[in-house]
């Protein structure tokens, strides 16, 4: 199929030097696989209303493809590879100019290796506004301009207006030698040089995969530059391409050259080396350490407040009251207090309550001096002398020495880092002394419980530590007894029979935290009651504490079979309920609660 070369094409040189080549040969590997006339994508010609379309297939073939051929085993993961060849113009989309993948019915089409960015091209504006001003030349639907070509045609004619009529030509020599092609082939060669343009320019929005980055650019110009490195100064004659270029030969080193590397690697014998096996351990232990801190692999708790509707992160921040999560990380490491607001302000009040604040006061105003403008700089700097080095100072820090001396040279010239030599003992002595006394304080143990808020009626509440279960003459003891024992309740075993008073049978009473059950026959009662409350219980963890209850008969009673009705504990006579005594005569409730001096009362 004859090309037309509309825009000027990369040398070979060019190619072999880009830093992408390597990319671009994989993907191309891929691509010749799919082209593949038995294993590759069925390529067809779709028949649609009035017309044809040539040499198609749908996004869905291309990640069915993808999944068979490639070992992937996510979908997703499919869409994402074949989102990216699609960036770079492999293949595209025939009737939208973003160019990415859909698991769908879109139909889509193979670029021509001639377009392929391998080819490293570099096309300038006036190329572009030859094509656009061809476009426009040919009363073509599929070949209107859209809203940003049509601004940059716009612009183009106004930056070019000198040698508009120039490109003008060119665009209608080009439109006659495209009329005088097959239909088909002209509406592939259009369909394909559009792709080429929407890949070096693409829709404002869309990422520009043409650009290199200017580091791998600068290294690939001078691949021979000498890089320093841990073990000695050596030419760096790697190259970023699949096509190595040998070094130039290298001039004889001189004797001092020889000498200095031979003191170098001479020093370098000294030094300790690690294993990679603890290497790789101490990596393992970092990441298993810092894995529930990465949002990517443990989702936030709570939620990232850019991506979803809760706002409690922002609420916390406000508030200043650190969460558990938080207050954890701070033991890992001094740093991990130091670069936290709240652990900064949190170890300083610590301190404070020893009456040794001043080496952290000390290191964070040399922080703070390491950020200001530099005018103000000179007064900051004595300043924090006169607070805490000078003679008399009134919050005097303990430095050795050798410290002390290069800090007071270093304030005749004062500066950002006139403090550095100090700053860094100071750090070493909390990390030694006063932050191991943080971590093991009670004041670390209290904020590291975990603390929640909740909203009522819009209210927010006071932070309140949570625990497991509840305490006695805990507000919530009846409200969570209640929510564990009614479906008990409503449950009762037909087994368990109740005194039948009218048409009503009465099995159990609840109020708040306590049950009272009426049981006809103790006998056979107790055991199915023991045995539902105990398989309730396994389930719910719900607990009966048998100590505190006790069984009231209200008629005569053989005392004999007691110890075969469990752990319940008997009461012949009477026993308290909410605070009232109940005997087996009812008619005693009013004389022996509300008549003074009488038996069992109080």
């Amino acid at each position: 199929m004859a090309q037309t070369n509309s825009v000027g094409q990369g040398s070979n040189g060019v190619a072999d030097e880009s830093p992408n080549m390597i990319v671009y040969r994989k993907m191309e590997d891929v691509i010749a696989r799919m082209q593949d006339e038995k294993n590759g994508i069925p390529i067809r010609t779709v028949k649609s209303f009035l017309s044809k379309i040539p040499s198609v297939f749908s996004g869905s073939d291309i990640v069915q493809w993808m999944i068979k051929n490639l070992n992937i085993d996510d979908q997703v993961e499919a869409l994402h590879i074949g989102t990216l060849m699609a960036a770079h113009g492999y293949f595209f989309p025939i009737s939208d100019h973003v160019l990415t993948l859909k698991d769908d019915g879109t139909f889509y089409r193979f670029q021509t290796p001639y377009f392929w960015p391998s080819n490293c091209w570099e096309p300038e504006n006036t190329d572009y506004a030859v094509y656009l001003c061809k476009r426009t030349m040919q009363n073509k639907a599929r070949l209107e301009l859209a809203d940003y070509e049509a601004e940059s045609l716009a612009r183009l004619q106004r930056a070019f207006a000198r040698k508009w009529e120039f490109i003008f030509m060119q665009a209608e020599a080009q439109a006659k030698v495209d009329k005088k092609r097959d239909k088909i082939e002209r509406k592939i060669l259009d369909s394909q040089e559009r792709a080429f343009w929407d890949v070096h320019r693409p829709v404002p929005g869309c990422v520009n995969t043409t650009e290199v980055d200017i580091k791998k650019s600068s290294r690939m110009k001078n691949p021979h530059k000498t890089r320093k490195s841990v073990y000695g100064p050596q030419n760096d004659v790697r190259t970023h391409s699949p096509t190595h270029t040998p070094a130039p030969e290298a001039k004889p080193a001189t004797e001092e050259e020889l000498q200095d590397q031979i003191t170098y690697w001479g020093g370098q014998l000294d030094r300790h080396r690690l294993k990679m096996s603890k290497v790789a351990e101490s990596l393992l232990a970092y990441t298993e350490q810092y894995v529930e801190y990465d949002p990517f692999i443990t989702p936030t708790d709570p939620s990232n407040p850019w991506i979803s509707d809760d706002t409690t992160v922002w609420e916390l921040e406000a508030s200043k009251e650190p969460g558990q999560q938080r207050v954890k990380r701070w033991a890992f490491g001094i740093n991990e207090v130091l670069k936290d607001q709240v652990g900064r302000e949190q170890f300083l009040k610590f301190l404070e309550s020893e009456f040794s604040s001043e080496n952290l006061r000390f290191w964070l105003a040399v922080q703070e001096v390491k950020k200001r403008p530099i005018r103000e700089v000179p007064t900051r700097v004595q300043e924090i002398w006169q607070e805490f080095l000078a003679s008399g100072a009134p919050s005097a820090i303990n430095v050795d020495s050798k410290s002390y001396d290069k800090t007071t040279q270093n304030v005749k010239d004062p500066g950002r880092y006139a403090f550095e030599d100090a700053q860094d003992h100071i750090f070493k002595l909390m990390k030694s002394d006063s932050y191991s006394r943080f971590i093991r304080s009670s004041a670390y143990q209290e904020l590291l419980q975990a603390k929640k808020k909740i909203t009522t009626n819009g209210m927010m509440s006071a932070t309140f530590p949570l625990f497991r279960g509840s305490r006695q003459g805990c507000s919530l003891s009846p409200l969570l007894f209640v929510l564990a024992t009614e479906p008990l309740a409503i449950r009762t075993d037909p087994g368990l029979k109740g005194f039948q008073v009218g048409q009503i049978m009465h099995k159990v009473s609840l109020f708040l935290d306590n049950i009272i059950l009426f049981l006809p026959d103790p006998t056979g009662s107790l055991s199915k009651l023991q045995k539902l409350l105990g398989t309730y219980s396994s389930m719910s963890g719900y607990k009966v504490n048998m100590d505190k209850s006790e069984i009231l008969p209200l008629t005569r009673f053989d005392y004999s079979i007691c110890e075969k009705t469990g752990p319940f504990r008997w009461s012949p006579q009477w026993f308290k309920y909410l605070g009232i005594t109940v005997d087996n005569y009812l008619r005693n409730l009013y004389k022996l609660n509300y008549c003074l001096g009488s038996e069992g009362g109080g």
